[in-house]
């Protein structure tokens, strides 16, 4: 068998022209089926399965494969039913349009394993791994943000500062004492308040603007909140969230509204608050975020801001796919819930 099999070393093994070969296997339509059949048959004996699409890709300068950036690692990324409804709309999508998904982590070291078979990057959510970011505002490949902006290239996001504010005005009323559940708000991998640490990556990260939104919502009725009840919670994860809704609930005063900024922080924290045996929404209103089918499961059903993440992924590619460079905003929709 040979060593290395090439379009050219294959051509001479079998006596025939590098064109024949090509034929064979690109363009059928130049051989007779008796000659392409043989052709195919005898390559297939020595292990030859056509030209390198490598190659082929970067001589046509496209491979149809978008990668897909995700902001934390594969394993975190897929195990998140919101970034899962989102890959779902986003595979959907590539597939209508004959076009093919990889997946690249958000904390991976550098772009360039991938970047020369690429036609280009949709980053959903800003990496962990900031030199991906400078990256991509450097490549000359095509570049769509979700749910955070890069300058001079187009992005896809709902109004997070006003899905917030509409989720806590339907909830606060006078008088109430309220926490804040937060995403990633302090350079910090444990569940813990604010307090006075300097909040982290404010200009790109949607749960700031979540957190603008809230406050808004809170000036509007006249009610404060202290450093002490804004909590970060380094991932949406059922551990981390009820690390911070168990301290939040024995805190005093203890909250009457809990704000969240997912709805697996939400669910957890109810389930925290009925073993404590708090009635809701009696005794503490709990509103989440993110639309995730298993609210609709749980008892109480979770007030919840749902932006269908499985359309966001669709509307990602369109985008990609679109050369108009032009920012697009999605709709997002308050369901009221019993939580609240």
């Amino acid at each position: 068998m040979m060593s290395k099999l090439t379009l050219k070393s294959v051509a001479k093994t079998l006596g025939v022209s590098t064109a024949t070969i090509s034929n064979a296997f690109n363009r059928p339509d130049q051989l007779s089926v008796a000659l392409r059949e043989k052709i195919l048959q005898a390559c297939k004996e020595l292990g030859y399965f056509g030209p390198n699409k490598a190659a082929q890709s970067l001589r046509k300068g496209s491979s149809g494969i978008v990668a897909v950036i995700l902001s934390d690692s594969l394993e975190y990324m897929v195990s998140d039913p919101v970034a899962s409804q989102f890959l779902q709309g986003v595979a959907r999508e590539l597939e209508r349009n004959q076009a093919h998904l990889l997946l690249f982590s958000g904390s991976s070291p550098s772009l360039e394993p991938i970047s020369d078979f690429v036609d280009g990057f949709i980053c959903y959510g800003a990496p962990r791994n900031l030199t991906l970011i400078e990256q991509l505002q450097q490549s000359r490949k095509r570049v769509l943000t979700v749910d955070f902006d890069l300058p001079g290239r187009p992005s896809v996001n709902i109004d997070n500062e006003q899905a917030a504010f509409d989720s806590a005005i339907s909830v606060l009323r006078a008088g109430d004492t309220v926490a804040v559940l937060g995403l990633r708000l302090i350079d910090s991998n444990q569940s813990q308040a604010v307090g006075d640490a300097p909040m982290w990556d404010n200009l790109s990260s949607i749960a700031h603007r979540r957190l603008d939104g809230y406050q808004r919502a809170m000036q509007q009725q006249n009610l404060t909140l202290s450093a002490d009840y804004i909590w970060h919670i380094p991932e949406s994860s059922q551990h981390y969230a009820r690390v911070a809704a168990k301290a939040v609930l024995a805190m005093t005063p203890r909250p009457t509204v809990l704000l969240c900024m997912s709805d697996l922080i939400g669910l957890s924290a109810m389930r925290e608050a009925l073993q404590l045996g708090l009635r809701i929404p009696e005794d503490i209103r709990v509103v989440g975020f993110d639309g995730i089918e298993e609210t609709l499961r749980y008892h109480p059903t979770l007030t919840s801001v749902w932006q269908f993440s499985d359309k966001k992924g669709e509307a990602a590619v369109r985008a990609f796919l679109n050369p108009d460079d032009t920012t697009l905003q999605l709709p997002y929709e308050l369901r009221i819930g019993e939580s609240s």
